[in-house]
């Protein structure tokens, strides 16, 4: 697993990699003080997992998150202050560390880690809406819709927009679950609970949850074919 740390105390990092030595199965990457130095190492390792402070002077650790371009690592959040535990995890972090960290708690964590099947594809998507935050996955998502540089997500009732834009992360759906309907508008395939077709030959998709999307014969016949109608 290749992990990187980021946090701004140059003694947090060296104690959590004293502590990692006992885990050979984590490869230590890279390490960051700040979140710029750290989306870079991000950017140049694709970590599995980073091991992330939350107070960093210039940027916490949730606008980090936010920045990421692309699959979000696995993360386990590092702090001093136990007063961000439940904003960690309504951001599905994998766990929630307290300093100084206890060679046992880092060992629970780590066995969450290896549980995790690794993905291909991206997967989940971290999202922030006002003062909300949290990792959403893609399976949950039955709509992406563009807004200019921005995407609009839509799942279980809720609405978000992302610094996205949709041709972006289209390149990084798995195409065999997301289809892309129109100019507009990506579709989970999962989520589609029926199908009518209009006067010009072209389908109209009922979603699960009440949500119609209308293609264009072309893209209707495309679909068709991925789905044998």
């Amino acid at each position: 697993m290749r992990a990187i740390l980021v946090d701004d105390e140059p003694l947090a990092r060296f104690e959590l990699r004293r502590l990692l030595r006992a885990h050979p199965e984590v490869e230590i990457v890279a390490e960051a003080g700040d979140g710029e130095e750290a989306l870079r190492m991000i950017a140049a390792h694709r970590p599995d997992v980073l091991f992330l402070d939350i107070q960093m002077p210039g940027m916490t650790g949730f606008d980090l998150l936010e920045r990421i371009g692309g699959e979000i690592p696995d993360v386990i959040f590092t702090t001093a202050f136990d007063r961000h535990a439940v904003r960690a995890f309504e951001v599905n972090a994998l766990d929630y560390l307290l300093k100084p960290v206890a060679p046992g708690r880092l060992q629970a964590a780590l066995g969450r880690l290896g549980a995790r099947p690794p993905a291909e594809r991206l997967s989940q998507v971290f999202v922030r809406d006002g003062a909300r935050c949290w990792i959403v996955r893609l399976s949950d998502i039955f709509l992406l819709e563009s807004e200019g540089n921005y995407t609009r997500l839509l799942f279980a009732g809720e609405r978000p927009l992302i610094r996205r834009s949709l041709n972006a992360l289209e390149r990084q759906l798995d195409p065999r679950t997301f289809f892309r309907a129109n100019r507009r508008q990506i579709v989970n395939l999962h989520w589609i609970a029926s199908t009518s077709t209009g006067a010009d030959g072209g389908l109209s998709l009922q979603l699960t949850g009440g949500r119609t999307v209308e293609l264009s014969r072309r893209r209707s016949d495309e679909l068709r074919t991925r789905l044998s109608l």
